[in-house]
């Protein structure tokens, strides 16, 4: 009404008029508002008690509230998913420190140690992203194309005609140059074509199809509404018009590629812009209706007249301190520069033969290949440039008894059946990519999902205690670990609890396991007559559903992900917790059209517990024994005892020492008396 869409008094009077305002009331939910009732619409928008969806029910969050709780649901939301995005650093293996990884890994139990277990799982995940088509082209097995068979037709196509269904462009401009027509396929051709899988540079075929399938539509409608135009201008003009001659005159007006005069009329009717983006859309198209030269004439070159030269002249706007030195690949003094001769160096200059050259390590070589390229963007074997006057040839090649590799082989599948060794460093380094690092490091990702109120506790127990702290300080080595020890430590656990980081090889993250007593695994077995049973059930499954979901709020979500593999009742027991302690995401799929075109779509809502263990906000140091305990009993620390006195390096010349102080005390006396008299 004219009154209310102006009125925001809250205690409004105005006696009720149909035609220019209406009733005032107050909200129905008891928000303290006060409106006109045509407004009841819109305050229903805004009103805080309204019940509503939470703002990621398009990501599949479940719940309903007023409108007044979103904020405060949107930090537990389990729609709200954040992916940590920390990286961390690994160098390469020294060759001195093969020794501790040898041995680290012949110990039965080194999964359970933290640092090796996360750098094996570094290790697999960069063996599996390292592609060795990309690094060694020349030893990918070759595979051998499919022969077209020439005792009859495939898909219903004439094996005469298979050059001209290889829609290759230079092919087809060289055939148009020469003369030749190129075959023109029809519509039961090209569907036969489409679904043969048999055809060579079938993926050719189909980009250029749908490259001119445009165009050619373009210009049939072209041609009709030419048409259409032209009948109606002669049949008012003069009606005995022929069709012949209609024809003639779309010919003399037209603008598709295959008209005579094109081009002319093109340049008089549209602008500069236009007829070039009318000649890069149709230009192989007017080369072979012969509208365009595919080359431009020996007497249409361009001859430069009358040149005079120009002098050049050289501005010195920065003058060289006087501390630059040139290197020694930048300086432009000939005489300066070392010579070099061009030899051809190879194996065979060594005198032994191919078959006793020594194989090279796929792990090692391949790694050393993966980083070169980073560094300085190619491989070893390849020529590179320095400047712009000499170039770098290097040749160097590699033999592997795992050779040659599938075209699909990553690095994981040469070395999966070889003997398991560690080629990263346990160490790692926390340098982001904001920051400038060495090239010659593998970076990696953590990329763990949490939801919003777990990810500060995720950042803060596994990155910021644990896992920046591991080597040296949260995990205590031997001080030989050099020489090949391999004993360690755990110094720490939660403060209020006794429990055990460790590294779960499965979750790719660090967990806390509580050590639980002895006393709790009594009565836990089954009677005899229990086990005869179709449904065999522990005492923890006996008990109440009512019970098992007040047992399962105490568990943090890495405890209920593992507790939802045992059976089918203890996963639906974890799943009535989900909404309060799980997280929701969208599984989107990729779905391909006729056309060759794409989309994605979300297919459906997946519900899971993210790798959270319980927070712990305080470490405290572990009852163990000192290292020095474990230095007594090293099989690598080895003991020196000297009985002989040995001379100490200021005990060597100590009477030379004495003539001279005495020299200088003399001399220093001399010069007194001299100054006194």
């Amino acid at each position: 009404h004219p009154h209310c869409e102006k009125c925001y008094n809250q205690h409004c009077k105005i006696p009720i008029d149909i035609s220019n305002s209406c009733a005032f009331i107050s909200c129905r939910l008891n928000c303290g508002a006060a409106f006109h009732l045509c407004k009841e619409d819109e305050h229903r928008l805004l009103c805080p008690k309204e019940t509503v969806p939470c703002l990621n029910s398009g990501y599949g969050c479940p719940m309903t509230m007023t409108r007044q709780r979103l904020a405060k649901h949107l930090e537990v939301c389990p729609a709200s998913v954040i992916t940590c995005t920390l990286e961390w650093n690994r160098w390469p293996v020294n060759e001195a420190d093969t020794a501790f990884y040898r041995n680290a890994l012949q110990d039965p139990n080194y999964m359970s140690q933290m640092d090796l277990a996360m750098a094996l799982r570094d290790q697999k995940l960069l063996f599996s992203s390292i592609q060795m088509k990309t690094l060694f082209p020349e030893l990918i097995e070759k595979t051998e194309e499919p022969e077209v068979p020439l005792d009859g037709a495939v898909g219903g196509v004439d094996p005469e005609c298979w050059e001209s269904l290889n829609l290759n462009p230079e092919e087809m401009l060289e055939n148009s140059l020469n003369g030749e027509e190129v075959q023109e396929l029809t519509q039961e051709e090209r569907l036969a074509l489409a679904k043969s899988k048999d055809v060579a540079c079938l993926e050719n075929y189909g980009m250029w199809e749908r490259m001119f399938v445009k165009e050619k539509e373009g210009c049939k409608q072209t041609v009709k509404n030419l048409e259409d135009k032209s009948c109606s201008t002669k049949d008012k003009e003069d009606p005995r018009v022929t069709p012949q001659n209609s024809h003639d005159d779309i010919a003399i007006t037209g603008l598709a590629p295959w008209q005579d005069g094109v081009l002319d009329r093109l340049g008089k009717e549209v602008n500069v812009a236009e007829y070039n983006m009318y000649l890069v859309r149709n230009g192989c198209m007017l080369i072979n209706f012969g509208q365009l030269a595919a080359c431009t004439p020996k007497e249409k070159d361009f001859v430069y007249g009358n040149l005079e030269p120009i002098e050049v002249q050289t501005v010195h706007s920065f003058n060289l301190p006087k501390s630059y030195r040139a290197k020694r690949s930048h300086l432009k003094d000939p005489s300066q520069i070392v010579k070099k001769t061009h030899q051809n160096v190879d194996t065979s200059d060594l005198g032994i033969a191919i078959e006793e050259l020594p194989k090279a390590n796929e792990a090692e070589a391949t790694l050393l290949c993966a980083l070169e390229r980073e560094l300085k963007g190619h491989q070893i074997c390849e020529t590179v440039g320095t400047d712009g006057l000499y170039v770098d040839i290097g040749t160097q090649t590699y033999d592997f008894h795992s050779a040659p590799f599938n075209s699909d082989a990553s690095l994981a599948d040469v070395v999966e059946d070889q003997p398991q060794n560690l080629h990263v460093q346990i160490q790692t380094e926390c340098v982001t990519r904001r920051h400038n690092k060495s090239c010659s490091a593998f970076t990696y990702l953590c990329c763990h999902a949490f939801r919003r109120d777990e990810y500060p506790w995720h950042f803060r127990n596994v990155h910021g205690d644990i896992q920046s702290c591991l080597t040296g300080w949260f995990l205590q080595r031997c001080p030989l670990a050099y020489l090949g020890c391999t004993f360690s430590q755990k110094q720490f656990r939660p403060s209020k609890y006794q429990a055990t980081v460790s590294y779960d090889t499965d979750l790719s993250t660090f967990i806390l396991q509580p050590e639980v007593t002895a006393s709790l695994y009594k009565g836990v077995r089954i009677a005899n007559s229990d086990r005869k049973r179709a449904r065999n059930l522990d005492s923890l499954s006996r008990l109440p559903f009512e019970i098992l979901q007040h047992i399962v709020s105490f568990l943090d979500s890495v405890s209920l992900g593992c507790l939802s593999q045992v059976s089918q009742l203890m996963r639906e027991v974890c799943s009535t917790v989900l909404q309060q302690k799980g997280m929701v995401y969208l599984k989107w799929e990729k779905k391909t059209y006729s056309h060759g075109g794409f989309t994605w779509r979300a297919r459906k809502k997946a519900w899971e517990f993210s790798s959270l263990f319980s927070p712990v906000d305080k470490w405290v140091f572990d009852d163990m024994p000192p290292m020095a305990e474990h230095l007594k009993v090293c099989p690598f620390y080895q003991k020196e005892i000297r009985s002989e006195p040995v001379a100490l390096p200021s005990m060597t010349d100590l009477q030379e020492r004495r003539g001279e102080f005495q020299t200088l005390v003399n001399s220093v006396l001399t010069t007194v008396k001299a100054h006194r008299e």
